[in-house]
């Protein structure tokens, strides 16, 4: 059998075409999306982990059912369902971006940028909304297969009562006088129990619930905030990097940079970032919002 010598100092690919039919550059950007594509794919598998490991999570048309200036109404998944189709929407002029340079339009690139970077910009603003809501707002979780509220509660009650104002009276209600008492002082260490007769110590108790601003972290696994705030959080730094590319991208597209380099591959690049990373919320927003 014959083999095929190759002489010394001679090289398979001496520059030129690309083996790959793609430049360096794209090559290496696709390197880059697959390694965070894996760093991804390990946050999502452990969350799906958890989540199906544990008999109580939240309950995505509960705990998302908020939707800016719309008050008390219930729409579930209405506010990330506007969200994605932001994110969707500036994938789409991204991609009409690089169909522009691939003609040489210098305008046509300016423009479809600009709506680009507002698409990434309006997905921010949306974010932090809704991390502010999930922070401060009140929220309900399924517990052994039932619905509870999670918000305001008594420090130290001993029949874990929520921030249902009708379920926190029958509960007090059906409470012995000792334990009353010591509810009371939980709340105010100089209350004189010994002088309140019981419907002066439920009012009381029932004033301090009103007033207070704590909040309970259970029932609710901690799991639960921990993932969504991380994975999320991690996704928003990604749309906030590639908003910041885009930026950049659109400078040197205005001072002609690429037009001097006779080709705009470097817009080609950041698209495919951004693409990657309206890919990943699809997944996101499968499990945490879906499932």
């Amino acid at each position: 059998m014959s083999t095929t010598s190759i002489p010394a100092g001679t090289k398979w690919w001496a520059g030129g075409r690309s083996p790959f039919n793609a430049s360096y550059g794209k090559i290496m950007m696709w390197y880059f999306l697959m390694s965070d594509a894996f760093t991804f794919g390990a946050f999502l598998i452990s969350y799906g982990t958890i989540r199906f490991s544990v008999n109580h999570w939240a309950d995505p048309n509960q705990v998302f059912n908020a939707f800016p200036f719309a008050g008390h109404a219930n729409l579930p998944l209405a506010f990330v369902s506007l969200m994605t189709f932001i994110l969707i929407f500036s994938s789409v002029t991204m991609v009409l971006a690089v169909h522009e340079g691939h003609k040489m339009n210098r305008k046509g690139v300016e423009k479809y940028m600009i709506f680009t970077i507002l698409g990434g910009l309006a997905f921010l603003g949306c974010q932090a909304w809704e991390w502010t809501h999930m922070i401060t707002g009140d929220h309900t979780v399924l517990v052994d297969g039932v619905l509870k509220t999670m918000g305001t509660t008594v420090t130290g009650n001993p029949w874990g009562v929520y921030a249902d104002p009708s379920a926190v009276t029958t509960a007090l209600q059906n409470t012995p006088d000792a334990n009353l008492a010591s509810i009371v002082h939980s709340f105010n260490h100089n209350a004189h129990t010994a002088d309140m007769s019981r419907s002066e110590m439920i009012s009381s108790i029932q004033t301090a619930i009103q007033n207070s601003s704590l909040h309970i972290t259970t029932p609710g696994p901690i799991a639960f905030g921990g993932y969504f705030f991380g994975i999320t959080g991690f996704h928003g730094f990604h749309v906030f990097s590639g908003v910041v590319i885009n930026i950049i991208m659109y400078l040197k597209t205005r001072l002609g940079h690429f037009d001097q380099r006779g080709h705009y591959e470097m817009i080609e690049k950041a698209g495919l970032y951004w693409h990657f990373v309206d890919l990943v919320w699809v997944f996101v927003f499968l499990c945490f919002y879906l499932v």
